[in-house]
Parts: structure tokens; sequence; C-alpha cells
């Protein structure tokens, strides 16, 4: 009961939803402040090639593989070496930590709305060139062109205003800049951000739906996730813990394996300057034409799921 009528009014008003998960998140985050092994809040990517290389992880970093191969599956279309990095909604800061310490950015800023995730984080995570702040998706507390790329995975079905989280990434982003993003909606929804992902003065160059990918790890990562909803939650409110968490047979694994909810990864950038939305070098109209083709394919993806 209490599960049905927290997800029935997040999906009725945005500005509801925008309230009820910062407080979610803060208490989670609260709720879960000792167990440090748990740095990660994202479903998990598996790659479902069977001759792709699994990619090298330390032993510390091991337990929590599936949700850090989402991170560099997200993050492995663009160079990150040397570039100023900003993740929006870093959570318990384990996504923040891997590109910081793996894919060799010259600095890594992560953001949170709830204080108690940001000093999580700023305890559990000592890395040089890694900074953790409090701050809102849709009013991003840094200056304009700041960042060579901006990271948000699985964080903005909570905002209240995609738009205006949208516009704040190209406000932060410097000319040329990546914007790497990844989330999942119901499929009735799909369409809604791709018509706000078309309004955003953000070139699309790369569209994938990753859904398949997404329910293979939840499905081989269950018995860690039951482990840290189980420690978390008090017993009255663990049904609700475990459906944020995406354990086997709760509500997310069914609405993803029946595609009555979909996961995407998105790559997009900023115009460089002196080129015009509409008229960019030939180096971005030859993705940009991809990502059309591909966001034709999800638009196919949702009338399936729809009929």
């Amino acid at each position: 009961m209490v599960t049905q009528m927290f997800l029935w009014i997040t999906q009725k008003s945005p500005i509801a939803r925008r309230l009820i998960f910062k407080h979610f998140f803060q208490k989670l985050a609260g709720l879960s402040s000792e167990l440090d092994w748990w740095t990660f809040m994202n479903y998990g990517y598996v790659e479902l090639d069977d001759g792709a290389k699994p990619i090298l992880l330390g032993a510390k970093d091991e337990p929590e593989r599936y949700c850090v191969q989402l991170y560099h599956h997200i993050a492995e279309g663009v160079d990150l070496a040397g570039r100023d990095v900003l993740e929006v909604s870093c959570g318990r800061g384990g996504g923040a930590s891997y590109v910081c310490r793996y894919l060799g950015p010259k600095s890594v800023t992560a953001i949170d709305i709830s204080a108690n995730a940001i000093a999580f984080c700023r305890r559990v995570h000592s890395v040089p060139g890694l900074r953790f702040m409090e701050g809102d998706a849709e009013k991003i507390p840094v200056s304009e062109k700041s960042f060579d790329a901006v990271i948000n995975v699985e964080a903005s079905f909570c905002y209240g205003n995609i738009d205006r989280f949208f516009s704040e990434v190209e406000r932060v982003l410097r000319p040329g800049g990546y914007f790497l993003y990844a989330d999942l909606r119901l499929a009735h929804e799909v369409d809604d951000l791709m018509q706000s992902l078309r309004r955003s003065d953000l070139v699309l160059l790369q569209a994938r739906d990753i859904t398949e990918n997404v329910v293979r790890a939840l499905e081989v990562d269950n018995d860690r996730r039951v482990g840290a909803a189980d420690q978390t939650a008090p017993l009255p409110v663990r049904g609700l813990i475990r459906t944020f968490a995406g354990v086997e047979g709760t509500r997310m694994p069914r609405l993803l394996r029946s595609r009555r909810m979909q996961y995407f990864n998105f790559v997009l950038q900023k115009p460089a300057l002196g080129a015009p939305r509409s008229t960019e070098s030939a180096a971005l109209r030859r993705p940009a034409v991809h990502a059309r083709e591909t966001a034709a394919a999800i638009a196919g993806h949702t009338a399936a799921a729809r009929s």
C-alpha cells in the first residue's frame, strides 16, 4: 500500500514528484549512512555480446561491478581524459569516484540535492581531483561554461522540470562539451522525453535502448540489492525500498521485462562557438543523422510496447 501510494503521487504531479523524491533520498541517505560498501544507486548494465571483454576493476570495486559497468558504458563513447567533468545527482558517489579513478579526467565535481548523500560521499570517497557539493539539478550551483562533460545517470525521472534541467546542462557546458545521459521512462513517457531533448540546445549524437542490458544486470545482481534494501529499511517501508532497488519480484523488473518501462542512454553535445544548431560542422551532422535514425527506432519500440 505504501509503495503504490508513493508511486501514484509521484506520477500525478511534477511538483509533488520533485518534493517527495527530495525527501525520500534525504531519508534514504540517512538510513544507509553506515553502509560504506553500497556506493551506487543505479540498476546496472550487462554487455549482451558474449565476445565483449569485461572491464578490469580493482578488488574494492568488484562487488558493484554491474553498476560500474553502466557508468563505463555511458562514458566510453567520449574520451574524458584531461577534461573537467560534472556529475549531476551523484547519489552515493560511486560513479563519480569511478570516473575520477579510472577514466583520467582533470577534475570531477559531483552534486546532489541531498545533504545526507553529500556527507556520505565526502566521508567515503577521498580521491584527488574529486569534490562533492550540495546542489539542485534544476539550478546547478556552478558558473556557465565550466565543464567539458556533464554526466547524469538514472536520476532525471525525479525532477520537476526536465526542460529546466536540460537548459542548465547547456549553460554549464563549454562549447563543444558533452552530455552523457541515461534514464528510464514508462513507455507512454518516452515520446515526451524525446521531445524535451529536441527542444534543448544540445545536439543529439547517439541514442540507444539498453533495456535488455539493464534487465540482465538486475537479475545477476539481485542478492546484493536485497541485502542493501533490507539493511537500510525498517520493516514498514521495506517493500518501498525493495521496489526502489529493483529487487526481483517488485514492480521495476516486471515493467522493464515487459517493456512497459524502457531504459535509454544518450550522448549529446553543445555546439561549438560559431556553429548554429541548424548548421553544425560535418563532424556533428553525421552523428546527428544517426541519432535521428536511432530515435525513430526508439519510437518503434514505444509503439510496440503500447500495442
